[in-house]
């Protein structure tokens, strides 16, 4: 079992920054991969960002170069950089870690609003 909790959303006007973070915790050494993903009211989930265990990230295009994905191992941690954001990423981010087994896991959710 592994448990997530996503820290650092809120409220921030256009053009603002945010970092999250997802603390991982319990039998973390299966992880592979810790991603985002998002989802706004009204949508499906989407793929934000992922790091994987060597480094290698990947982003969604509506992110790329605005967004950050990055991770400290010694604190089975990942983050979420988010810059010059936008009305439209307004939503629930989802951390979610990807298992050299079976299964996924995912973090409860943390409220991201972009608004003035």
């Amino acid at each position: 079992q592994v448990q997530l909790a996503e820290s650092g959303g809120g409220l921030v006007q256009p053009g603002g920054s945010l970092r999250l973070s997802c603390a991982a915790s319990g039998n973390t050494a299966t992880i592979v991969a810790m991603a985002w993903y998002r989802q706004a009211p009204g949508n499906q989930r989407e793929f934000v960002a992922i790091i994987e265990n060597d480094g290698h990230t990947d982003y969604a295009g509506s992110v790329k170069g605005r967004f950050t994905i990055s991770r400290d191992n010694t604190k089975n941690t990942a983050y979420l950089q988010m810059n010059s954001l936008k009305p439209e990423d307004t939503a629930v981010y989802y951390c979610k870690t990807e298992h050299s087994g079976p299964g996924d896991y995912w973090g409860r959710g943390i409220q991201v609003t972009i608004s003035s």
